[in-house]
């Protein structure tokens, strides 16, 4: 399903980044605390109108000195309108309206892009938007970023903007989508084309070949797939052009909108920073996925020349025993994710990354159903009681599968206080050695049981004892 990106646009200083700490702070998608897991705070997953919507801030985009400050300004907008389906249009409300606020007013209204008018910084009340109507985008939404007031009625506001949801369609009518992600120039156009089996994206030595999200679409083994090659993500520090960072937004939103993703990792390099990086955003949106170390034949290739003689069988299954373990201790939070080597130009290994992902996409869309999942809990409970937590225990009373893509299941106990982290773990383990789940996460929410309320009459339930 298309996820929705709103972009908050205004000149530097007006409150753009609060706004969206603001906004992801309360609804930003579950994520865990994980080494490795850290997200740039440029896009952040939101529910808006209890929509999930991609949330851009454009604040790091505007700056430089003053004579180019409206260069810088009028980039970053363009870029923004380009990008989202609606706008956050943010001005100063103790200020009033300046020069660029006018100048910024006209590129959205010629961009055609629906939009609200947002006055910050009203934590009083005392400050008169009317001055605003003279950027003519209508009347602001009086709103303080700092303390939160006014956010609602954004919210309210924006409802009506966001582009209808589109019918979620059966398993069997969708293709299945696959992003392919990774740094710069670790291979990915290469991958697209070895797996499709002809060139269908450009390929260069040169990083940053790809600038944009490409679809492509195909049919294997009776399946359909749309396969969307990806912009290289780099380091928040490194992205400098307005450019590449909405690049970096498309890729962002390609991870959002996939069934399984394909982390792209540079074999001969190992498992860098932001190779955990990356990993963590399709952590966070909760989606399948697969490891794929390319460039395996320069991996080898180097080891023999070092050695000056060629790798025997055996060698070439510890090489590849060792890289696994050192990726794996730094990509923790993804040990459900199959690795995959393989060298995307020799056209090698390259028929096991599509069925690794088709096997991950079903996982994805796994269902358990609540008789066989209590069975488990009942057994996995007995096999290894709840720890106590200041003389009080645990007691899982019954637990359901909610949702699949991921697959999320509740756990409804006495105190969710006394789950410990530890124990939830054992679960999620116990979970996937009896059900599977390989290649896609699988969420565990725990939520206390409602109390059942007492009966007219004084009975409190068939089970419970009336009240004398």
């Amino acid at each position: 399903m298309a996820i929705p990106v709103v972009a908050i646009v205004g000149r530097t200083n007006v409150g753009k980044s609060m706004l969206f700490n603001r906004l992801a702070g309360k609804r930003v998608a579950v994520v865990e605390d994980q080494p490795g897991v850290t997200r740039d705070r440029l896009y952040a997953r939101v529910e808006l109108a209890n929509r999930p919507a991609l949330l851009v801030d454009t604040g790091g985009l505007a700056g430089g000195d003053e004579e180019a400050l409206w260069s810088a300004v009028e980039g970053q907008a363009l870029r923004a309108l380009e990008a989202a389906d609606v706008l956050i249009v943010m001005v100063d409300g103790r200020e009033g309206p300046v020069s660029l606020d006018h100048e910024i007013a006209d590129l959205v209204r010629r961009s055609g892009k629906p939009y609200v008018l947002v006055a910050n910084k009203m934590e009083p009340r005392a400050a008169d938007s009317e001055p605003f109507l003279d950027l003519r985008l209508g009347a602001p939404v009086d709103i303080s970023a700092l303390q939160g007031d006014g956010v609602l009625e954004l919210e309210e506001a924006l409802e009506p903007l966001l582009p209808p949801a589109e019918p979620e369609l059966e398993a069997a009518e969708r293709p299945t989508r696959i992003a392919i992600v990774g740094r710069p120039n670790v291979g990915k156009s290469s991958l697209l084309n070895a797996i499709v089996g002809e060139e269908r994206v450009i390929v260069s030595p040169e990083p940053g070949t790809t600038r944009d999200a490409v679809d492509t679409q195909f049919a294997m083994g009776g399946e359909d797939f749309v396969l969307v090659d990806t912009a290289g993500l780099r380091k928040k520090a490194r992205v400098k052009a307005s450019t590449e960072y909405y690049s970096n937004l498309r890729a962002i939103r390609a991870i959002e909108e996939a069934d399984v993703v394909l982390v792209v990792l540079e074999a001969c390099e190992g498992v860098v920073e932001q190779d955990q990086r990356i990993a963590g955003f399709a952590h966070e949106a909760g989606r399948a996925a697969v490891l794929v170390g390319n460039k395996w034949d320069l991996m080898l290739a180097r080891v023999e020349a070092r050695n000056e003689e060629k790798l025997t069988a055996r060698n070439r299954r510890v090489l590849e025993q060792d890289f696994e373990r050192a990726a794996r201790s730094r990509l923790v939070f993804l040990d459900y994710a199959d690795l995959v080597l393989c060298s995307a130009t020799e056209g090698w290994g390259v028929d096991r990354i599509l069925d690794t992902a088709v096997r991950a996409a079903r996982e994805y869309e796994k269902r358990i159903s609540t008789g066989e999942l209590n069975r488990f809990i009942m057994e996995a409970v007995d096999r290894r009681p709840p720890p106590t937590r200041k003389g009080r225990q645990l007691k899982i009373y019954y637990g359901t599968q909610t949702t699949v893509r991921p697959p999320t299941i509740v756990l409804f106990v006495n105190d969710p206080a006394l789950m410990h982290w530890s124990y939830e773990r054992y679960l999620v383990n116990q979970l996937r050695r009896a059900f599977g789940f390989r290649g896609t996460p699988l969420r565990v929410l725990v939520r206390q049981r409602e109390r059942r309320r007492a009966r007219p009459g004084g009975e409190r339930s068939s089970r419970g004892r009336r009240r004398s």
